[in-house]
């Protein structure tokens, strides 16, 4: 019998919790999905942990980190972390694969160098309006490799993308992004059932009005352009 991947023990493997996250508003727990004398190390967010917010008085944070993780994988981003949604010792919740990073990595500076990956992120953000990416919130693992978290505040119906990616506003997107957005827009079903129809309504919407304005976005002078605080 073949050994199980990292991804099947997540989805089969007893969630056993060892800590949580006490800076988090939301309950982030950290924990392991253990199969048999096999265990992967995951963030666990129980819906039953979510703090309503009024902003986001629809759907949950949990189904918004799993839609992020579909969405990616259907454009071939691979930009989030496995994602599932699954239950767990304190109810259903969405379930993460940990990344372990690079600690002596300086991802404030990383971003000022403005690498051709995290590029792709600004543009995932733009479709997905993320309202929190925070430097924080980009993890570059110990291959090198780039992946981003926490997109529980993703897809509002209205306006309100706040990132530290600025990098690259008003800049003309290059016909690999055209052909990226081109992808989204008839992708967008694969998150249908985890988002409102105001989101999915609105996600749709980002995504042509990112095709016909052939840029990427500008920070808006209606709102905060960055999380705060931004780390």
């Amino acid at each position: 019998m073949s050994k199980p991947s990292e991804q099947e023990i997540i989805e089969k493997g007893e969630l056993i919790v060892d800590g949580r996250f006490v800076d988090a508003s939301n309950a982030t727990l950290f924990a392991h999905a253990v199969l048999g004398d096999l265990k992967v190390p995951v963030i666990y967010k129980p819906v039953a942990g979510e703090r309503p917010l009024w902003d986001f008085p629809d759907g949950n944070l949990a189904s918004r980190e799993v839609a992020a993780y579909k969405f990616s994988q259907a454009l071939g981003l691979g930009l989030v972390p496995f994602t599932i949604m699954r239950e767990g010792p304190f109810g259903i919740g969405s379930v993460q694969q940990w990344i372990e990073v690079d600690e002596e990595l300086d991802v404030v500076a990383y971003v000022a160098d403005s690498p051709d990956a995290l590029r792709k992120m600004a543009l995932f953000d733009a479709m997905i309006n993320n309202t929190d990416r925070k430097f924080g919130h980009i993890l570059i693992d110990l291959h090198g490799e780039i992946y981003g978290c926490d997109h529980g505040v993703c897809f509002h119906s209205d306006d309100k993308l706040r990132t530290v990616l600025w990098n690259w506003s008003g800049q003309t997107l290059t016909e690999s992004e055209i052909e990226i957005l081109r992808h989204a827009s008839r992708s967008t079903d694969v998150v249908a059932e985890l988002l409102t129809a105001h989101e999915l309504a609105a996600l749709n919407q980002r995504i042509a009005s990112l095709l016909e304005n052939g840029i990427f976005p500008e920070p808006s002078d209606q709102w905060p352009s960055v999380p705060f605080p931004p780390y």
